[in-house]
């Protein structure tokens, strides 16, 4: 797998943003779990919050950050996870962001913050207070993390989108513009600046029917596969095991692209509408050197030559075509609301499947480079579960991480965490077995 960099990325800080003070009222109603109180609430800018105090409170607040897709106000991920962190005697606080854009990274801290603050009036003050996000979720978790001020004592952040936004538009471009060029020359999909979501949904129709097609021959194949390290498309779709051989890998690559590609390229209106414009470039890309970086570079390989195509060729025709450019203002807007710094103020723990289709594991490698980049190496922990799918993690997993947070907060060490000692701490919560 591979992420895109630029200076532009390297360059930019994540912005601080104002807290937004909380509302004066709040209502209370019966929770989801017997003698749980649930708390609703609405903030100045228009967001509103929701918050689950159990009885057997342990001390500890968690703010949950959500994902994308909704601007409604959640405090967990699903309903299983919230019986389970309310039953091992967590609060949850969570907002639904101002919005108005899907992709309300620039809001949403403040608006989170806010809601803490709003839940801790009521409550009263906690021991600790963790962060927790998924997806987009994730990357505003450790946002949160970079400005913590006092507020947080630690973050759980999982299937995060922490190569940023930048990187995050640029190799979807990649991977969309590989299809479009490569597997339908000769129809006009349009890939960013789009006037609608019916404009995106139109390109993701016409570039799944491209890959489908493209299925059924031995040069389609290996096209595909070179898109699919483009577009960082995992190739483990299903088994019990990743698949081994390249021509398997091939085909669950495909499988997946059958799904990403709808939910990638119909995402993509809400960020040019959070910011303003595109702000993803493949102008000036080399896209050998780019293939190279990729951990799927051999399987390419490979299939291009059992195929007979000449796959330098077909890298040429992507790198001398390429000509889409960023709006400037978009990009610098994105650069600013929704790229981590690395700058950690409190621990931070991160989860990650290792079959990701909308959140690359590679993204955890650039996060931790930019961590160790920024001196804060000690703060972070990383762990991955043996899963397929984007954020599927089972409430055990989320427990232990957890529970390991609040260990590293309240000891000053980090304890084990590796896939053994993490499910041994499931296991010890009677939760189900973690897939680590």
């Amino acid at each position: 797998m591979h992420v895109r960099f630029s200076t532009l990325v390297g360059c930019a800080a994540a912005a601080a943003l104002a807290l937004v003070a909380p509302a004066a009222h709040a209502t209370t109603s019966p929770g989801p779990a017997a003698g749980t109180q649930h708390f609703t609430g609405a903030l100045p800018d228009g967001a509103t919050w929701v918050g689950d105090l159990p009885a057997n409170w342990n001390g500890t607040l968690v703010l949950y950050s959500h994902g994308f897709g909704t601007l409604n106000p959640v405090d967990s991920p699903n309903a299983a996870t919230q019986s389970a962190l309310l039953q091992e005697g967590y609060a949850l606080v969570g907002s639904s962001y101002a919005g108005p854009s899907l992709w309300a990274v620039a809001s949403a801290p403040a608006d989170q913050f806010a809601a803490l603050a709003a839940m801790k009036k009521l409550t009263g003050r906690p021991n600790q207070v963790l962060a927790y996000g998924t997806s987009m979720g994730g990357l505003i978790s450790s946002l949160e993390d970079e400005r913590a001020n006092g507020r947080l004592d630690g973050a759980l952040t999982t299937c995060g989108l922490l190569g940023g936004g930048v990187n995050l538009n640029n190799y979807q471009l990649d991977g969309e513009y590989a299809i479009a060029r490569l597997l339908a020359p000769g129809q006009d999909i349009k890939l960013v600046d789009y006037a609608s979501p019916a404009e995106a949904s139109t390109a993701a129709a016409q570039l799944k029917a491209a890959v489908v097609a493209a299925q059924q021959t031995p040069e389609g194949r290996a096209r595909i596969s070179l898109a699919a390290a483009l577009l960082n498309t995992p190739d483990w779709f299903a088994g019990d095991n990743p698949p081994r051989s390249a021509v398997e890998q091939e085909v669950q690559q495909e499988q997946w692209l059958e799904i990403q590609i709808g939910f990638v390229v119909g995402a993509r209106p809400s960020i040019e509408q959070a910011v303003g414009g595109n702000a993803s470039w493949n102008a000036g890309v080399d896209y050998d050197s780019l293939l190279q970086q990729s951990a799927q570079y051999r399987t390419v390989k490979s299939l291009y030559r059992a195929a007979g195509v000449n796959l330098s060729t077909d890298l040429r025709n992507l790198t001398s075509h390429a000509d889409i450019y960023p709006d400037v203002a978009a990009l610098k807007r994105l650069s600013k609301t929704a790229v981590p710094s690395g700058r950690l103020q409190v621990p931070e723990l991160t989860l990650h499947t290792i079959s990701d289709q909308l959140a690359p594991v590679s993204f955890e490698n650039w996060y931790r480079d930019r961590v160790q980049q920024a001196g804060r190496s000690t703060l972070l922990r990383q762990a991955y579960v043996k899963s397929i799918g984007h954020c599927s993690f089972s409430p055990s997993e989320i427990v232990a991480g957890l529970k390991s947070l609040q260990q590293r907060v309240s000891s000053g060490y980090w304890p084990a965490t590796s896939a053994a000692a993490l499910n041994a701490r499931a296991q010890a919560g009677g939760w189900e077995l973690a897939a680590s």
